[in-house]
């Protein structure tokens, strides 16, 4: 499939616009419990090389150094949080419900709040920054957040490029007769982002409607693959023929083939034999490759993601993120961490 270039129309959003509050909203610290572990977790990443952190509901945040024994961190907030991401051993972002954005300093031990809008009553649903200062948050109906001064402020963007063009003029009809009704129209039209990676000096976003689109500019302009699926996606990552991989709605994985023409990729389906929804991939050093997925499904390949075979877990726990640690696969779910089984 060819990759189209777009021209980016990037409108910034000053947030007291669309989404002021009277007061600052209370906050309440998440709670220390010891069933933290075992409860509702919705991504894990790793912090270095020896570390492991892990998210989820209630602003629960847990820290361990060897997958077994988990310690809660100090969190400000009790909104859902959805994703982590550590830039190293000590910087670290977390967002979630509410458009939160959690930032810590100290490797994950304690964190402050960047932003939190419960006001807006929408998730944000994955964070990465380039480096200490640049970074992004995205998340539900095209929410897109960008930060230059290490999330001290956030400042919100409205990617156009996104649209369909019959949206496009209809927006710029609606912001000349009524403004307040442009802004509303503006926070729900754009499609859910998912997911945001970094791949090989590119960024990509995935979403709804088979959204997949890639920047070298961090984000400033996005260039969108000719739509091969109308289902969303929400996980990518790069094989080690360098070829890309990316997981979705029912079942749907798609390999895209990088071409010797610049700009370029082909995307081909891969069989499943699965209609579970895929929520990640996950690599492991010995060139296996793991897609989690719903109802405790979990798919293997063994030829760098040109098949696949199923290894349903016992339990049929949803299989949510994961990371490969201390040669387990270990993952997050609906009743916390749990190490997968592999079939021998």
């Amino acid at each position: 499939m060819r990759l189209l270039v777009s021209f980016a129309l990037i409108f910034l959003i000053p947030l007291s616009q669309t989404w002021a509050d009277n007061a600052a909203p209370i906050k309440i610290p998440a709670t220390e419990s010891v069933l933290a572990s075992k409860s509702l977790l919705l991504d894990i990443a790793l912090i270095g090389e020896d570390r492991l952190v892990a998210v989820g509901q209630h602003g629960h945040i847990l820290l361990s150094s060897d997958g077994d024994n988990w310690k809660q961190a100090n969190v400000p907030v009790q909104a859902t949080l959805t994703s982590v991401y550590f830039l190293n051993e000590t910087l670290g972002w977390a967002v979630g419900h509410d458009a939160t954005i959690l930032h810590s300093l100290d490797g994950g031990l304690n964190w402050q709040v960047q932003q939190y809008l419960p006001s807006l009553e929408k998730p944000l649903l994955d964070v990465h920054f380039k480096n200490p200062e640049q970074g992004i948050a995205i998340g539900a109906y095209g929410q897109f957040f960008r930060s230059n001064d290490g999330g001290a402020t956030w400042i919100a963007e409205f990617h156009q490029e996104f649209l369909l063009a019959d949206d496009i003029d209809y927006l710029k009809e609606l912001k000349i007769e009524d403004e307040e009704a442009y802004l509303d129209e503006i926070s729900f039209i754009l499609p859910h982002f998912n997911t945001i990676v970094q791949d090989d000096g590119s960024l990509f976003l995935l979403g709804e409607i088979g959204l997949i689109a890639k920047s070298n500019d961090f984000g400033l302009t996005w260039q969108q693959f000719d739509n091969f699926y109308q289902g969303s996606f929400f996980s990518l990552a790069s094989t080690k023929k360098g070829d890309l991989l990316v997981a979705g709605l029912r079942g749907h994985v798609f390999r895209g083939l990088k071409t010797v023409i610049e700009n370029e990729m082909q995307w081909e389906g891969v069989n499943t034999d699965t209609t579970a929804l895929l929520n990640d991939v996950v690599s492991s050093p010995d060139g296996r490759i793991f897609i989690l997925g719903n109802n405790g499904m979990l798919l293997v390949s063994n030829d760098d993601g040109e098949s696949f075979s199923k290894n349903p877990q016992k339990d049929g726990k949803t299989l949510i993120a994961g990371v490969w640690f201390k040669g387990q696969l270990l993952t997050v779910s609906d009743v916390g961490i749990k190490v997968v089984e592999l079939a021998h």
